[in-house]
């Protein structure tokens, strides 16, 4: 059982522990996001976010057509990631267009939820955020913890989603290297073992968390 926090970020509401959990693709963000609600953590997954955020009718859909064009939209009206994903991870340029529309509105909503839960009361929540160290967003938590595994298990488990190595490439070449993100965190979580391992390094890492919420973010 976690015991309850009633720290917080200074200058934001308290009562909440905020912790910012981030890592490579593929490397077991979305197996973390559901060992901490089994923990009883609230979070919310980014990626998650970025498809509510583009759904038809949300101002977020209509400024990723004005941008990008018509090509980018299915005949149903709803966004064909794919052909986007293509466009952007292949053109830096592009791809930094489509985060200008899309990390403010991103931010914006688990910046809201964060804050619902501090004024609910809630004691632990974590954001899930790929892009984390990327978007210099480390300051708005009280920790930040990286989960990690070695490269070629990540290669292995993106080559099960159907990724070939060159998209997997790309998508790696987007984001910062994992020894940065790994140096700038308060604990690292290892996920090449089974889910009971990982399982008991956020029990220890919540714990140590709570201990020392402030101890070694950086860039805050």
């Amino acid at each position: 059982m976690l015991r309850a926090w009633r720290g917080g970020v200074p200058g934001q509401t308290r009562g909440v522990l905020r912790i910012g959990v981030t890592g490579g693709i593929g490397m077991g963000k979305s197996t973390a996001a559901r060992l901490l609600r089994e923990l009883g953590v609230a979070v919310v997954d980014t990626d998650d976010v970025a498809r509510e955020v583009v759904e038809p009718g949300t101002p977020g859909l209509a400024a990723v057509r004005s941008e990008f064009g018509q090509e980018v939209i299915r005949a149903d009206g709803t966004l064909d990631r794919a052909a986007l994903g293509v466009r952007v991870f292949s053109d830096a340029v592009q791809r930094a267009r489509l985060e200008a529309i899309l990390h403010p509105l991103i931010r914006a909503e688990w910046g809201r939820r964060l804050d619902a839960w501090a004024t609910a009361g809630v004691p632990w929540a974590a954001v899930v955020i790929p892009l984390l160290f990327e978007t210099g967003v480390e300051a708005r938590f009280d920790a930040v913890v990286c989960v990690a595994c070695r490269e070629a298990t990540q290669r292995e488990r993106l080559r099960a989603r159907g990724w070939s190595d060159e998209e997997t490439q790309r998508r790696v070449a987007a984001q910062w290297p994992l020894a940065d993100k790994v140096a700038r965190s308060r604990c690292v979580i290892w996920t090449e073992g089974p889910v009971a391992i990982h399982r008991a390094q956020w029990e220890r890492a919540l714990a140590a968390v709570s201990s020392r919420p402030r101890a070694v973010v950086s860039g805050g």
